[in-house]
């Protein structure tokens, strides 16, 4: 009867074993840094992304915001004017004046600001503010945000001064006047004929009259007041942004 005898393998030393969980530590230790890493650099370049993107945004509505100021600065004049005219001694040497700068009183959009806002809603929505590390450029944002909002509540408020001011005109202007100054597109291109008259209105429905364009002149002049600080805070935004990202 043969006797086998058995071959033991040697018993691996405790250093190896140390040396191959060291290995393997190391190992997923640099595979979650590296993915950390590429996380990090692609945030950043959607961070950079998003900021190149609301900076052209922003300098868009700068040049919208100055030309609205514009328009509302030959509003207020306009509807000075106008005041004049009509509570003068005798508002009928003035008639073709008159319908010149009554014809766009009710109209808004031409003096109202559409903001580029596209990349700041996907910020908000998105969650896109939580990758802009720097809190002075989120603080910036959130404030010309809230200024942008602010006006629009304005706007709701002139709508409706607007359409009373409407109720008072009607008894004072001649509709057919106003279409006869018209193009095809509705702008204002003509100066009225020299048939053109005022309704045969009282004195009470001239102070009627008068208060709903007090309401509509001064509100004017707040809407100018507040996009005159929104264009300084876009400024100031845009300073921020070049400051902190490098821009041009």
């Amino acid at each position: 009867m043969e006797v086998h005898a058995h071959t033991h393998t040697e018993r691996k030393k405790w250093t190896h074993y140390l040396w191959e969980f060291l290995m393997l530590f190391l190992a997923v230790t640099l595979g979650f840094l590296v993915e950390n890493m590429r996380e990090h650099f692609v945030e950043h370049q959607r961070e950079k992304q998003f900021i190149q993107s609301l900076f052209n945004d922003i300098k868009a509505d700068t040049a919208n915001i100055t030309r609205i100021i514009m328009a509302r600065t030959i509003k207020d004049r306009s509807l000075d004017s106008l005041s004049y005219m009509m509570n003068s001694a005798d508002p009928g040497t003035f008639i073709k004046q008159i319908y010149f700068y009554a014809a766009p009183i009710a109209r808004t959009l031409p003096y109202r600001l559409v903001p580029n806002d596209g990349t700041m809603q996907q910020l908000k929505n998105s969650g896109g503010l939580r990758l802009i590390r720097n809190r002075a450029v989120v603080d910036s944002i959130a404030k010309y945000d809230v200024a942008v909002r602010n006006l629009f509540g304005q706007w709701g408020v002139e709508e409706s001064l607007i359409n009373s001011y409407r109720d008072a005109a009607t008894k004072i202007f001649d509709a057919l006047v106003f279409e006869q100054m018209q193009d095809e597109d509705a702008g204002i291109v003509n100066l009225p004929n020299d048939q053109a008259t005022l309704q045969p209105y009282s004195k009470p429905e001239l102070y009627e009259w008068n208060y709903r364009l007090y309401g509509i002149r001064s509100l004017n002049k707040a809407n100018r007041r507040d996009l005159r600080s929104l264009l300084q805070q876009a400024t100031n935004l845009l300073n921020t942004l070049r400051q902190a990202y490098h821009l041009k």
